[in-house]
């Protein structure tokens, strides 16, 4: 279009001609290199070698793309940006390479750009940058020089006179002129051999592209010895192909390089590495990125120098996504967010979601919705599950879930499976359980469970239990614990315990408090109290109080309280002593709301003589259900005078089969001369006990009796 365009526009605003030396010769894969003068010079160039039957693949400021309808015109076409002065220039060069290797044509100005902006006559060449001698070094490609003259008087000098040629220039239609020289081959006959090769390859005719690249790759053209060792792979003769690409890749073709080493990689040879950092090295992106991963497989690996390993990995990562690998780019941001600088890695999941890497955008997705902002988190999903990836599917899913809005979660879990994501299948067990569609459940724990998903083995097991198939369970529980559920492994202790098998409970529970299954390392320590075994029950509650059992908790406290010698009672004037670890303990478990823990807790204060304190920790214990915490919060009320309070606290105890609450009622009743209640109170307390309780209420009972006989 760009070439048809200017062939169409440039008649208009002057007189074109185009002239050639003799021998001057397009060949497909030529390296076009014209003068740069003016603005409007491409545009006569391009309409002078559409007359002679070429359309290059233009290199041209990257600006130039951010135009209305231009941009889309040169990004439809394949032309190349050019950004200058940045980390994407040398991708520019990687672009040209790849379009003269399938035939195309590439127009380079070696100036750079317009050497001289002012009005008038034609300028004098400015000085060449390096980008066109490092493209036909790379490429072995023939350059065709290209002069123009005239441009400069339809568009020169600053905006106002560029304007002015622009709109005059259909009225004077000065002479355009464009001189076509010879092509200039850098290595001579085994440049045009090569380029003889690859123009027989695109037109299908292989065996007779092969004969000629083997005439150019014997007068030592590396770019040619690259393409017969390519073509000998095709043709499944690895011997003859690893000959000539080595002999590309000894003369430093990049290429060459990469393909050796792709050949040795696939057949296991330790020395593809070293050819992975020969082409890395020479700026080739996908060799880049093969380097790193394998890199980063040995740290993971623990073989080497891991830490240093992992360095030189994220370096090479950082050099194939700064030339546009976008897998590249989804690597080190993994990288970078596991190391929390979540800034940078986000910048480059974004840069690899953009090329369309659906991982990357997945992976964006959760780092949106880790810093709260849910909405473009499911934008960047969407996208991802849209490209076929179940995680971001299964996110999708949560997300709908959670909103309550089951048809669509279910619709992306569903979308999830179909992708292959076995997560998937799980996921819809566990909406379908949370809806009491319990046949579904297992139906899709079933599915995730035979795939190898451990999690769903376990909820199965979990199903078929609370069904009453104990038996169908079990071996589901040993599937999922072999496979490493922990959760698994704890229900199996669960299984074994509930049919009296206390020593294989036992085994399954230390298995998975070894793993760190917090309710595991409390039943794996009460055991061991039952056995006499405290020092190992010590180790085992620690593991399960610091997992946040407020259970585990409380009982190591009792452990370190039953080794402290008896406190001193407190008198007044003598300074608080520290808080020793069992009370520290206490206070975990009680605050985590452990009734026993509670009145504990309240009792050592009383002991300190801290009777609010007590009285606080009285109060929580008891309004959560604790008689012993309603009768000791009796006893303080009582002490203070508070009498009516203290019955009802009492009651409360003694409803719930507290004996020494119910006397205490009994003697309170005694005292007010409610004979017949304080009776009552006596028969309970005799009912509850313990044996003491029972003697003394049986003793003021039969006192009670006598006083309403008398």
């Amino acid at each position: 279009m760009l070439s048809r365009l200017a062939h169409a526009l440039v008649p208009a605003f002057g007189r074109l001609s185009v002239t050639a030396d003799r021998d001057a010769e397009l060949r497909p894969g030529s390296v076009i290199a014209p003068n740069h003068t003016s603005l409007a010079d491409p545009a006569v160039v391009l309409a002078a070698l559409r007359r002679l039957g070429v359309q290059p693949v233009v290199m041209a400021a990257a600006g130039l793309w951010a135009v209305p309808l231009l941009g889309r015109a040169l990004a439809r076409e394949g032309h190349i940006p050019v950004h200058r002065g940045d980390r994407r220039a040398a991708r520019a060069l990687d672009l040209a390479e790849e379009a003269l290797g399938r035939g195309r044509s590439v127009l380079i100005y070696p100036e750079g750009g317009i050497h001289a902006y002012g009005e008038g006559a034609e300028t004098a060449p400015g000085p060449f940058r390096s980008g066109l001698s490092r493209l036909v070094e790379r490429t072995g490609a023939p350059v065709v020089p290209v002069g123009q003259a005239g441009a400069r008087r339809v568009m020169s000098g600053g905006p106002a006179g560029q304007l002015a040629g622009v709109l005059s220039a259909p009225f004077r239609r000065p002479a355009l002129h464009v001189h076509v020289g010879a092509p200039l081959a850098p290595a001579g006959d085994r440049a045009a051999a090569n380029n003889l090769g690859v123009l027989l390859h695109q037109r299908g005719y292989p065996d007779e592209a092969a004969g000629w690249w083997r005439v150019a790759a014997v007068a030592g053209s590396a770019a040619a010895a690259h393409a017969l060792g390519r073509h000998h792979r095709e043709r499944g003769d690895e011997p003859a192909a690893e000959y000539w690409l080595r002999q590309s890749a000894e003369q430093g073709h990049a290429l060459g390089a990469y393909a050796l080493a792709d050949l040795m990689d696939h057949r296991g040879d330790a020395g593809a590495e070293r050819w992975l950092r020969v082409a890395a090295e020479q700026g080739h992106r996908e060799a880049a990125y093969r380097l790193a991963r394998a890199l980063e497989r040995r740290a993971d690996a623990g073989t080497g120098e891991a830490g240093a390993e992992a360095d030189t990995a994220e370096q090479w990562y950082r050099q194939a996504a700064a030339r546009g690998h976008r897998r590249a780019a989804l690597h080190l941001g993994a990288i970078l967010e596991k190391r929390g600088e979540v800034k940078e890695a986000g910048r480059w999941y974004l840069t690899a979601a953009k090329e369309g890497e659906s991982r990357a955008a997945c992976a964006l997705g959760f780092l949106l919705r880790d810093a709260g902002d849910e909405e473009s988190a499911a934008v960047w999903w969407l996208r991802a599950a849209q490209d076929g990836d179940g995680n971001a599917a299964n996110a999708l899913g949560a997300l709908h879930a959670a909103r309550g809005e089951y048809q669509t979660a279910e619709r992306w879990y569903r979308a999830a499976t179909d992708a292959g994501d076995v997560n998937g299948a799980y996921n819809l067990g566990l909406l379908s359980a949370a809806q009491g569609r319990t046949a579904q459940a297992e139906q899709w724990y079933r599915r995730a469970a035979y795939a190898g998903h451990r999690e769903a083995a376990n909820a199965l097991a979990i199903l078929l239990l609370q069904a009453g198939d104990p038996h169908g369970a079990e071996p589901w529980f040993s599937k999922a614990a072999e496979a490493g559920s922990v959760d698994a492994a704890f229900n199996l202790g669960i299984l074994h315990a509930g049919r009296g098998d206390d020593r294989t409970a036992l085994g399954w529970y230390e298995r998975a408090a070894a793993a760190g299954h917090t309710e595991a390392a409390l039943q794996v320590g009460m055991a061991r109290l039952r056995d006499g075994d405290e020092r190992e029950a010590e180790r085992h509650l620690r593991c399960a109080a610091g997992g946040g059992s407020a259970e585990a908790a409380f009982r190591l406290a009792t452990v370190l309280d039953a080794r402290q010698p008896p406190p001193e009672p407190h008198t007044l004037g003598r300074p608080r002593a520290p808080k020793t670890e069992c009370e520290e303990w206490y206070e975990r478990a009680a605050e985590q709301g452990h009734r026993r823990a509670q009145v504990r807790v309240g009792m050592l204060a009383a002991a300190r003589g801290d009777v609010a304190e007590a009285a606080r920790w009285y109060r929580e214990a008891a309004e959560a259900g604790s008689r012993n915490g309603a009768f000791n919060l009796g006893l303080l009320l009582a002490r203070d005078g508070n009498e009516r309070e203290a019955a009802l606290w009492w009651s409360r105890a003694a409803r719930a089969g507290h004996g020494r609450a119910a006397l205490r009622l009994a003697l309170l009743a005694a005292r007010r001369g409610e004979l017949a209640e304080g009776r009552r109170w006596c028969v309970r307390a005799v009912e509850l006990g313990p044996a003491e309780v029972a003697e003394r209420a049986a003793r003021l009972g039969e006192a009670l009796r006598q006083e309403l006989t008398a």
